[in-house]
């Protein structure tokens, strides 16, 4: 006998298929904000490592200050960007959190009614089993019975 199947079947797939989709967008998210990271420190390492020159004319002293201060307004935007992609690392990490939650619940109720179907069949083969038992045990109680009467 065909045991009955799970009738949201195709959407605990589709929900897997969302929370591996979820899983690599948060794998992206997370690489792209660690990189971000890396960068603003590395533009952050070379700001502190310059240095003006040996000899500086007033020309070259104000044009090793503007540069000094656009490398600064650099690293200020780039540490700005590095916290703005660890915040959506966060967002599409809380929503891939949500996705294999809602993966989770179908998954416990297709669990819930594959049990349900084996607590069904163990009762019907015990069933079955106590029939036979039973007619097996009045067939020979009603030959036990006729032998006597003879």
């Amino acid at each position: 006998m065909k045991q009955p199947a799970f009738r949201l079947e195709p959407v605990l797939r589709l929900r897997r298929t969302e929370e591996r989709t979820a899983a690599l967008a948060a794998a992206q998210a997370a690489q792209q904000a660690t990189e971000a990271a890396e960068r603003a420190e590395r533009a952050a390492v070379a700001l502190t490592s310059r240095a003006l020159p040996a000899h500086p004319s007033g020309g070259a002293f104000i044009a090793a200050m503007v540069a000094s201060a656009a490398a600064a307004a650099d690293v200020s935007a780039a540490r700005a960007l590095a916290l703005a992609q660890a915040e959506q690392a966060e967002l599409v990490r809380a929503r891939w959190t949500a996705a294999a939650q809602r993966t989770k619940a179908l998954e416990r109720l297709r669990e819930r009614h594959v049990s349900a179907l084996q607590t069904a069949a163990d009762a019907a083969e015990a069933r079955a089993i106590d029939d036979l038992v039973t007619g097996a045990h009045s067939t020979r109680t009603t030959e036990e019975e006729e032998t006597w009467t003879d």
